[in-house]
């Protein structure tokens, strides 16, 4: 018996502690990731998932398309290919990639599952699919030079942590997020203490026409007819400026409720980075 939804924009299946996760969108009769979605982005949703169905997973083994980085840092989930002091002996959980966009996150290593056919699937335009993997593909390249704000790799990861698992720092009566080192009179501030909520209220919105959206999006927006973004509050308080996934279709109003999930948001050095982004909340 297994139980079909969906989850951070993907479709789920859960069936004995195991997990089954698929792209909602469908290519030439097969799942395909949408647009800023890859096996990184649904594994991570993945883990999120199990963990509120109150698994407590401290490792788990990875496919070598599975930025492992990103996992660490968006769920506090180990693996192998990451911590090499890991025996990968001693990891129960693994995830298992299938040829299309589906995965499977499980403690058994069977070769067979039973679960219900996810729901909710829906064809994908043709032209959005293939220009947005060009789009991609030439964006990853060694040779393609990003015009926007540099980011280093180290600097990346440096904070990449406290973005992708909303840990916030509590001093002086206030929470802070994203954690700042020091405050606005050069005080240290302690280290994060917390997570903010996975949910936030809608204050305001823009798209920025391909022409006006940031350099680091240049191949991508002109396809997207532009970049929305959210400014949104969270009940703890704090305010962020926040994405919408490029593979959900929403058109924000002030007082939505809206909830997160890792995405790609740009690729620099040949490198993903990865961000969260919005999603319409699902009651």
């Amino acid at each position: 018996m297994s139980d079909s939804a969906q989850w951070k924009g993907y479709l789920i299946s859960y069936s004995n502690d195991s997990l089954l996760l698929q792209s909602p969108y469908i290519y030439s009769d097969s799942p395909v990731y949408g647009p800023d979605s890859d096996s990184t982005t649904m594994t991570v949703a993945g883990i999120q998932y199990l963990q509120t169905q109150g698994h407590q997973i401290s490792a788990i083994r990875l496919p070598d398309s599975v930025d492992a980085r990103v996992v660490f840092m968006s769920t506090s989930v180990d693996s192998p290919q990451r911590n090499e002091e890991l025996d990968s002996a001693t990891v129960d959980w693994h995830v298992i990639e299938g040829d299309e966009a589906t995965l499977v996150l499980s403690q058994s290593d069977a070769e067979h599952f039973e679960f219900e056919e996810p729901t909710g699937t829906e064809l994908i335009d043709a032209d959005l699919f293939n220009d947005m993997n060009a789009a991609w593909e030439l964006e990853c390249s060694k040779q393609h030079v990003s015009q926007g704000a540099y980011v280093s790799q180290s600097q990346y990861l440096e904070g990449g942590a406290a973005r992708l698992s909303l840990a916030s720092q509590k001093f002086d009566g206030q929470i802070i997020w994203p954690p700042r080192q020091m405050d606005s009179f050069g005080n240290r501030l302690p280290p994060e203490e917390g997570l903010l909520s996975d949910a936030a209220t809608v204050e305001s919105w823009t798209k920025l026409s391909a022409a006006g959206a940031p350099s680091e999006f240049s191949l991508r927006a002109p396809i997207l007819g532009g970049i929305q973004t959210l400014l949104v509050k969270f009940v703890e308080g704090p305010r962020g400026v926040f994405l919408v996934c490029d593979d959900v279709d929403y058109s924000p109003n002030i007082g939505d409720k809206i909830e997160f999930g890792v995405r790609r948001i740009y690729a620099q050095e040949g490198l993903i980075r990865y961000g969260l982004k919005a999603i319409p909340f699902i009651v």
